[in-house]
């Protein structure tokens, strides 16, 4: 399809995000252990920026109308006024009953910064790096245009994308890449005597990927064998690459947010006490202030940074409200399920969530992805409130899970000589009370990653 110059350019516009933007949403999407991290660097790389300890209590939240006092940052807390800052007493986490987590390694983030370090990059090359790295997912994926990347830093896409595929080259193979399709080719080019499996890849993925062999056949000339060749090969790759650094046993998290029942109200706490609080040293602030006695460069220097600081701290406090807001709206949606888990979740998908916070889906996503919650009863993912929904032949709305859960079993125990067509789960499912058409049901198997019925039958 053809875009006109208009369409490109409100293209271009969508994509081009400021650097507080960027910065900010790069923040929300990280998980408390990654979030940790990327203070203790910021802490290194920005002199303004110091640690301090602070007497503020954690960010709770109980009603929904305490929501618009605790938008306000107090900056002069931030900004203190002398260098005479007495250290204030912590909250005492010792009084909390929720029982501890075992945490895992921060394997991924740390992996590629190590290897970034062995790297001779140009300064405004390596501020790129470290952009692209925070915004890589737990699979290995970039999860941010590169066009917003390289206009917060001021550079040429093709600069911005050189830098990407540097970080390409690093270990795990088809670490960075933008989909499937790009790590699959990153990994094979890594490899010697995939020459086919290169082609294939580059020139026929959607074929290759949906199994039309005898399409790729007539286009290629290639016999069963050597497309059975190929597909062997592909089968040896890696689709999630990061998932490889995440730790062995997936129970082992630190949960981002906290939730506690206290009579008939939910206290919710985000749980980021190992995060250093931060503020911005005040011998530069007073620096900038006498700005005469310094050179036009190092005015800007030092302004440059302390604006850095200041999107930086804010940023960080967004994330806090923006968990805690979007925490409070899932509660409300799924009150029974917190009431008693063992209620079953009523159906819910971001846009719900979106409209009652009054913010975009991606915003709802960077919260849910790959944040947990402990609860009472155990420690979840946000991901895991958000599913669909119908109405059973009974009239009464389910989620969409229940329906997986039964599409699931009775994949399980078919017959694999002769699996089930989608026509034949769809009206296996009406039975069961679920009428749902055939494309719902290939949907359904799709997004739980069960093949297709010839893929499923054994020989």
């Amino acid at each position: 399809m053809q875009l006109s110059q208009s369409q490109v350019q409100k293209l271009s516009q969508e994509l081009r995000l400021t650097p507080q933007q960027i910065l900010q949403s790069t923040i929300l999407q990280l998980t408390t252990l990654a979030l940790e991290a990327k203070v203790i660097q910021e802490l290194e790389q920005n002199p303004v920026l110091e640690e301090f300890e602070s007497e503020e209590q954690p960010v709770e939240e109980e009603k929904e109308s305490d929501q618009d006092d605790e938008n306000e940052i107090d900056w002069e807390e931030i900004f203190p006024q002398n260098n005479d800052y007495e250290a204030k007493v912590e909250y005492d986490r010792s009084k909390e009953e929720y029982r501890p987590v075992q945490i895992s390694p921060r394997g991924l983030v740390d992996h590629l910064f190590d290897q970034l370090k062995l790297m001779n990059l140009k300064p405004i090359e390596e501020k790129i790096a470290d952009e692209l790295i925070w915004n890589i997912d737990e699979r290995g994926y970039l999860t941010i245009f590169l066009e917003n990347i390289a206009y917060s830093s001021s550079v040429s896409p093709a600069i911005a994308e050189r830098v990407l595929k540097q970080i390409q080259q690093m270990d795990p193979p088809g670490i960075g890449a933008r989909d499937l399709q790009e790590c699959l080719l990153i990994q094979l080019r890594q490899m010697e005597n995939v020459d086919d499996a290169i082609i294939m890849i580059k020139d026929h993925f959607d074929d290759f990927a949906n199994r039309r062999f005898q399409r790729i056949t007539k286009s290629l000339g290639w016999n069963r064998e050597r497309i059975q060749q190929v597909q062997d090969t592909v089968m040896k790759l890696n689709p999630k690459p990061g998932v490889s650094l995440l730790g062995s046993d997936p129970n082992y998290v630190l949960p981002d947010l906290v939730v506690e029942k206290v009579g008939d109200e939910f206290i919710i706490e985000v749980n980021d006490s190992r995060v250093p609080e931060l503020r911005i040293n005040s011998g530069y602030l007073q620096m900038i202030s006498n700005g005469k006695k310094l050179e036009t460069e190092a005015r800007h220097y030092l302004k440059k940074k302390i604006d850095m600081a200041k999107w930086f701290i804010q940023s960080i406090h967004q994330r806090r409200l923006t968990m805690i807001k979007v925490m409070h709206a899932i509660i409300n949606r799924q009150r029974s399920f917190f009431d008693d888990s063992r209620n079953p979740l009523k159906p819910m998908i971001l846009k719900d969530i979106a409209e009652d916070v009054n913010m975009d889906i991606s915003t709802i996503s960077r919260v849910s992805n790959g944040k947990y919650v402990q609860l009472s009863s155990g420690i979840y993912e946000l991901k895991y409130f958000f599913n669909e929904g119908m109405v059973d032949n009974n009239g009464e709305e389910v989620s969409t899970r229940i329906i997986k859960d039964k599409l699931k079993q009775i994949i399980d125990s078919e017959n694999k000589h002769k699996p089930y067509s989608d026509d034949h789960l769809a009206q296996l499912l009406k039975k069961e009370g679920f009428p749902i058409a055939r494309r719902t049901v290939a949907k359904y198997r799709e997004q739980s990653r069960m093949p297709v019925a010839r893929l499923r039958r054994s020989i």
